[in-house]
């Protein structure tokens, strides 16, 4: 008995000299909240990364967004061979599908009317040598936006932040953007992540985000999958500019930056594009700026109203006139039907 009493002492004092060596803990600031990803094991965390993210406030796991099927709105964009929007079309040129089952579209709507935009800027230290490059598309997408669009700038590295909203000119945005220098690694998908929950309380129905990134992506805590699904749920357009080195031997991120790009694009009825000449990506970006403004929004009334939260999905089929030559129609390829 006298011996076990030792050993109590000595864990008890072992326990108080450990408290006494843990730092203080200071109480944190009101501009960041810690946030943890969801569904994310221990044992696929990455190594000597943080289990917590410092991201900005109001930032909160978001639940899966549903669409009212009373009427579902289908954004469309159609482009020639040139990769040019095709305009001038009229109701009668396009076919809408749920499922199998022809839809009789009831609202047809083309006009440039403003949208809410985010502006996602890759400032890692692999965009070092692109990031002359990356601030002249931001000048050339600005100057085909339209003056009423609502819309936010988020640059990321090791984590997002937002640098800047509608409140500020282009000129305090490119002011910005001159005083950072690229560096640290890239959390692509927390950006993105961010961006959807502002996209939350965006002032227009009509959403888009544009990424300019080289697509490589080694420091986020949300992964692809999770990000993914909240972007195909998401009433959110999400268009990207690939930058990408001609040279051969690339990091695996950049050699991957394409693919990663598609996967979050593809499912909003966005697009990547990438751009392997620098040179052209200010074109490229005033390029985006136009289509996201080129848009036909086709409205319907399922004939399946069931609100059973089931993914729905829509074909759209567009039919030009002979002289419009071969179209690609770009759109959300379904939505989930939530209750009421």
């Amino acid at each position: 008995m006298p011996r076990v009493w030792f050993y109590l002492r000595v864990v008890a004092t072992l326990c108080v000299a450990a408290l006494l060596c843990v730092p203080p803990v200071h109480s944190q600031s009101t501009d960041e909240v810690h946030i943890v990803p969801r569904n994310l094991p221990d044992q696929v965390k990455p190594k000597g990364i943080p289990t917590t993210i410092d991201i900005e406030p109001n930032l909160r796991p978001m639940k899966p967004m549903r669409v009212d099927v009373d009427l579902v709105l289908v954004p469309v964009t159609v482009t020639d061979a040139l990769n040019r929007p095709v305009m001038g079309l009229e109701k009668q040129n396009f076919n809408l599908y749920e499922g199998e089952q022809q839809q009789e579209i009831i609202h047809f709507s083309s006009d440039d009317s403003p949208i809410s935009i985010g502006l996602l800027l890759d400032l890692s230290k692999s965009m070092v040598n692109k990031y002359v490059i990356e601030r002249a598309a931001v000048e050339a997408f600005f100057h085909n936006a339209n003056p009423q669009d609502d819309y936010f700038v988020i640059a990321f590295s090791d984590r997002p932040r937002v640098l800047a909203t509608s409140t500020q000119s282009i000129d305090d945005i490119q002011q910005k953007l001159a005083a950072d220098n690229p560096e640290g690694d890239t959390a692509l998908l927390d950006a993105v992540y961010l961006a959807l929950a502002k996209m939350r309380s965006a002032r227009y129905s009509r959403r888009a985000l544009l990424i300019i990134s080289d697509g490589g992506d080694n420091h986020s805590r949300y992964g692809m999958k999770e990000v993914k699904s909240l972007v195909q749920e998401a009433n959110v357009e999400v268009y990207a500019i690939g930058i990408f080195d001609s040279t051969f031997f690339r990091s695996f991120e950049e050699f991957m930056g394409k693919r990663w790009l598609g996967e979050i694009t593809d499912v909003t009825g966005g697009r990547t594009i990438a751009a392997g000449d620098l040179g052209k990506v200010p074109e490229i970006a005033a390029t985006v700026s136009r289509e996201m403004r080129s848009e036909y929004v086709l409205g319907y009334r399922p004939h399946n109203a069931k609100r059973d939260g089931k993914w729905r999905k829509i074909r759209v089929q567009v039919n030009p006139s002979p002289s419009a030559g071969r179209v690609q129609a770009y759109y959300k390829r379904g939505y989930l039907a939530g209750p009421r």
